[in-house]
């Protein structure tokens, strides 16, 4: 039963005396101080003092007391309405007598979750120590409120103003040091001029290492629904187990996130990038005449195999670094994904997919010849590389020259690299997925085939994030919808008084053909312009 008790109490002190009223010295001989709570004389007084309540729990095991106590409230009102609020928590199951801080739960809450993947437990790593903690740590468990969180989201939001102000200096110091370099190659003339723009140069440079120092990443809006995402399974954790009565991440209002829009190269947004060096949006996709120009660019490359792999089959990074030889199949035309490579802080990790992510792919013809060739190249290198450079067996299909297996971060780098060069308009390694999905939909694939290929949990994720419309297909469904509706023939217009006369093959100019004959067949001969 719910019936808390009040009282006030303040911080006045009053020299101790023992039982006989003789005053308490301590090892100075100066008296000693005790403090007067609810026994001073001056608690009457309006102001003075503090409110209190408590009241009683059901008791603990073993019949333990168990008592709710909190104080420093201004007026009893206020002390009432803390006193129900307590209340609601503890019968919303929330455990309102510990003194555990939001911080040690975080620790323990990631401690107990042992199933989670590599790759998600670093991501709750990084949320934990650079958000959750420094912002929520200290606070006690039942102390936790709404306020609390949305005062971090404030303080993240502050810090990106901060970080943007530091990226608008370092880009004015790189100009300056670019600028600085320009002036000392074009230097000419005397050499105490090139050594004064080499001067500036170097101070220009050591400026931009100084100006550096400390910038980090902007916190996006899709890092903070992360954060939160986070924070929102914690509390739910919680609440389960009877420590947190409500899941305030749930009531948090972020800023809207729109995933980014696969878009296409078009010779429009070609000349555009040309022009300014600005994608147009994140994720980009080539055209199929782009794709056939960067795989005949890359025809006489060592990996040339991989990069079909990664155009036509659309597999993660992760996945084709972990492809072994004994899940591919050249004769049966296909390879099966069972496992992958994750890279946290550039070290790799053996992971298992997602069970979606489990799957057969079939191999095409073309990729099929070219990993038939690799085969070759790899026993090859295998033979050339003995004696001390002796060859790494480790059974990937995708390898160094001595055998060792590629990292998936220098895959993308050489990716990067082959784009570059081949100069294409750029796009990532992750966007041949999104290229794979379009080629598919061009070839009047079935999104369903697509999914199952790419490894989606559902087809609406293939249809509204990897695959992009493509010119021709916008220019066929036009074409298409307009000739769906029947439309009589054109009325000719009437002719004037001047076309009714007639005219005669003399008047006819030099080079102007005469008239066909209406009932005579049209043998779709014009006039030549």
């Amino acid at each position: 039963m719910f019936d808390p008790s009040y009282y006030r109490r303040c911080a006045c002190k009053a020299p101790a005396v023992d039982e006989d009223g003789s005053p308490i010295l301590n090892a100075s001989g100066k008296p000693k101080m005790r403090m007067l709570d609810a026994n001073c004389p001056n608690l009457p007084q309006k102001g003075h003092g503090t409110w209190y309540f408590y009241f009683e729990l059901e008791a603990g095991e073993g019949g333990k007391r168990r008592r709710v106590r909190r104080g420093g409230f201004a007026t009893k009102n206020d002390a009432k309405a803390k006193a129900e609020e307590v209340y609601r928590d503890v019968i919303g199951g929330a455990d309102v007598l510990s003194d555990a801080t939001v911080g040690e739960d975080l620790h323990g809450w990631l401690k107990r979750k042992r199933g989670l993947a590599r790759t998600t437990r670093h991501g709750y790593e990084e949320h934990i120590t650079l958000y959750l903690e420094p912002h929520l740590g200290h606070i006690k468990r039942r102390d936790l409120k709404l306020r609390h969180v949305e005062a971090m989201y404030d303080a993240i939001e502050r810090e990106n103003s901060e970080r943007l102000l530091h990226h608008a200096k370092v880009v004015e110091l790189e100009e300056a040091r670019d600028a600085a370099h320009t002036a000392w190659v074009r230097a000419a003339g005397k050499k105490e001029e090139r050594r004064a723009t080499r001067r500036a140069y170097l101070a220009a440079n050591a400026a931009l290492r100084e100006g550096r120092k400390g910038k980090r990443k902007i916190t996006s809006a899709a890092t903070m629904h992360r954060i939160n995402a986070t924070l929102s399974s914690f509390l739910g954790s919680g609440i389960k187990r009877g420590e947190y009565a409500t899941n305030w991440a749930a009531m948090v209002e972020l800023p809207a996130v729109r995933r980014p829009k696969a878009l296409v190269w078009t010779p429009e947004r070609v000349e555009e990038w040309k022009r300014t060096g600005q994608k147009p949006s994140p994720v980009m996709v080539w055209t199929p005449e782009q794709t056939g120009q960067f795989l005949d660019f890359i025809s006489d490359d060592r990996l040339c195999g991989m990069w079909h792999g990664f155009v036509f089959r659309g597999p993660r990074r992760g996945e084709m670094c972990a492809l072994p030889w004994t899940e591919v199949s050249l004769s049966g035309s296909w390879f099966r994904i069972s496992a992958q490579i994750v890279e946290i802080a550039y070290r790799q990790y053996d992971e298992a997919p997602k069970q979606d992510s489990v799957r057969t792919v079939t191999l095409d013809s073309q990729t099929r010849a070219k990993w038939g060739e690799w085969r070759v190249t790899q026993g090859k290198e295998r033979e050339q590389w003995s004696g001390e450079d002796a060859w790494v067996e480790s059974n990937r299909v995708w390898t160094h020259e001595n055998g060792e297996p590629l990292h998936p971060d220098w895959i993308s780098r050489r990716f990067n690299r082959l784009v570059e060069l081949s100069g294409l308009p750029p796009i990532r390694l992750h966007d041949t997925r999104h290229l794979s999905a379009t080629l598919a939909l061009l070839g009047k694939a079935d999104i369903k085939v697509v999914q199952e290929r790419l490894g989606h949990s559902s087809r609406q994720i293939t249809s509204d994030t990897y695959t992009s419309v493509l010119p021709q297909l916008l220019t066929a469904e036009a074409e298409s919808t307009s000739a769906v509706v029947p439309r009589s023939p054109q009325k000719k217009s009437p002719p004037n008084e001047e076309q009714n006369e007639p005219e005669s093959e003399a008047e006819e100019g030099p080079g102007e053909a005469p008239e066909a004959d209406e009932d005579g067949p049209d043998e779709g001969l014009r006039p030549a312009a």
